[in-house]
């Protein structure tokens, strides 16, 4: 069997890692249904940060094509993508196309497989914010409607999909960026000296990202959400921000009447591991991303989410994450209410840990 799997973005990095671990180890066994995985990299996040570092953490496979897009409008992105993956598709020949959230990487890898009749696997299928001015909700949408496998980390997502008219081919597995945090979790603790380089101690400092276009390109909100940070910091608890290359465009407009707190801590895009460091040890994590929001889950961190909605729900309903928007004083609200809120009720909401090992399995019987 050969498999194309389309990467390009941070979170593409974080998903693939453990389902490309399961691949190599069902090889290693000697199994008699051999795979053939072939990574592709559309180059959508470039940065060393965000994309060669990861590859190198999370001991992913050099990508055998590097397609070298670059950043850009989203549908010039998106067709560049296309026309650059259909060309490799044309050339490898493989029986499937796995891709894996809801990137611009995501849509044109879907979109290229299924304009050429090859079944398209979708890892993290079925989640839905109900947002349709997000560029990720239009690809979370089509990428669904046009796979053969749909992939869902919870019975939510499988009844998004249901919703919509789709029931065939889909499967609940479990979370993968679950299966990530778990494997690495204790080499992040062992390895990274971030908290030691940065002088801050466990639970005393807050963490926050901020990348979304709905976010960094409205003035309005981006003044809105570092207002809260600058009034919420304190010598007590600083505001640990690892930029974004589009977040730390967009506060070059970014000014306050006050000027900047002391305490609000910019830094460059922060490593896999460090990430994952600077998470487990916060007192709050607040964030726009819906993948850190799971990750102040799985490290049992209460979250403020910058955003109006979630695709995430299960983590509202469990009381760990809380709808911060992005007007500043309901910011501080969710705020007040993360610290003065009980969190000692945890549960398994994304599986074991084996997400992986469930799509392969899947995998194979449908390929076999």
């Amino acid at each position: 069997m050969k498999i194309i799997t389309i990467v390009g973005a941070r979170p593409n990095f974080i998903k693939v890692a453990p389902v490309s671990r399961a691949i190599e180890q069902h090889n290693f066994e000697g199994k008699d249904s051999q795979i053939t995985e072939i990574l592709v990299h559309t180059g959508q996040h470039y940065d060393h940060n965000m994309s060669q570092v990861f590859i190198e953490q999370l001991d992913i496979r050099q990508p055998k094509y590097h397609l070298g897009v670059g950043s850009g409008k989203h549908g010039e992105m998106t067709g560049i993508m296309l026309c650059r993956i259909e060309g490799v598709l044309l050339k490898e020949r493989a029986d499937l196309v796995l891709v894996y959230g809801d990137t611009n990487s995501t849509l044109a890898g879907a979109l290229a497989a299924a304009k050429l009749n090859i079944p398209v696997a979708h890892v993290e299928a079925g989640l839905r914010s109900f947002n349709r001015y997000m560029p990720e909700e239009i690809n979370r949408i089509l990428t669904d409607h046009i796979s053969s496998m749909l992939f869902c980390p919870t019975d939510v997502a499988v009844l998004n999909l249901e919703r919509e008219g789709i029931t065939e081919g889909v499967f609940k597995v479990g979370d993968v960026m679950y299966d990530a945090f778990l494997h690495n979790k204790d080499l992040a603790l062992k390895k990274s000296t971030i908290l030691c380089d940065l002088e801050l101690k466990p639970g005393g400092y807050c963490l926050c990202t901020l990348h979304r276009q709905e976010n960094t390109e409205d003035n309005k909100r981006l003044s809105n959400i570092f207002v809260a940070f600058e009034a919420l910091a304190s010598s007590d608890c600083p505001f640990v921000i690892p930029l974004h290359p589009r977040t730390e465009k967009a506060l070059q407009r970014h000014t306050t009447e006050e000027g900047p707190s002391p305490y609000v801590r910019l830094l460059p895009p922060v490593s896999y591991l460090d990430m994952i460091a600077l998470e487990i040890n916060a007192r709050f994590i607040f964030t726009d991303s819906g993948g850190v929001q799971k990750e102040a889950y799985f490290a049992q961190v209460p979250c403020i989410t910058l955003r109006d909605e979630t695709e995430w729900i299960e983590t509202l309903d469990a009381g760990w994450n809380y709808l911060g928007g992005t007007d500043t004083n309901k910011i501080m609200e969710a705020f007040h209410l993360a610290v003065n809120s009980q969190h000692s009720t945890y549960a398994e909401l994304y599986g074991k840990g084996k997400a992986s090992q469930h799509i392969l399995r899947h995998l194979i019987l449908a390929l076999s």
